[in-house]
């Protein structure tokens, strides 16, 4: 019996170490980091319940990966193409939205583009993503909640975990200002 329960402890302490609480604030760099499992006020989901949703048409699902930027140093001259923004279908791309801090630009984008998604159902669900291990849709969902939006869905599994559930095949997003 104490065998059992020692190695049970032993099994579950990297999942304990690695839950990662809330923070009292939008989180900054790095973006790309452990998330937690929760966020006050919306509904958390998993990439079923994220492919249902889509599936049945019930949620506005808003993308909020950043734009890749032309990279700093390029000799003049160099021609840059900015690379395709894969998402999942029928998202809208908010991009630069999930920063600890935005601009006004940004906020802007952001703002147009949550009335935008509810325009015609105030009570349609906004559901933010990017991919899995990224904080900027937890900082925009956050964002939401905070400006008085509902409901709100976080799905943390974002693209990576769509496309590991199964889900339709990305595709590719046109940046678009509202």
């Amino acid at each position: 019996m104490i065998r059992a329960l020692a190695l049970a402890l032993v099994l579950a302490a990297p999942a304990m170490a690695q839950q990662v609480p809330e923070p009292d604030n939008y989180r900054g760099e790095p973006y790309r980091a452990p998330v937690p499992a929760t966020l006050t006020g919306a509904r958390v989901i998993n990439a079923p319940e994220a492919i249902a949703l889509h599936q049945e048409g019930l949620a506005a699902f808003l993308d909020v990966l950043p734009r890749k930027s032309r990279p700093e140093g390029l000799p003049e001259g160099t021609i840059w193409n900015e690379p395709a923004h894969e998402t999942i279908p029928g998202a809208v791309w908010l991009w630069d939205t999930g920063y600890q801090a935005l601009a006004p630009a940004e906020e802007a984008r952001l703002r147009e583009g949550l009335d935008r998604a509810q325009a015609d159902d105030p009570d349609r669900p906004l559901l933010f993503f990017c991919r899995t291990d990224c904080w900027m849709s937890w900082n925009a969902a956050r964002r939401a909640l905070e400006w008085g939006y509902s409901p709100v869905i976080w799905f943390p599994g974002g693209t990576d975990g769509w496309l590991a559930a199964g889900g339709a095949p990305l595709v590719t997003a046109e940046p678009v200002a509202p």
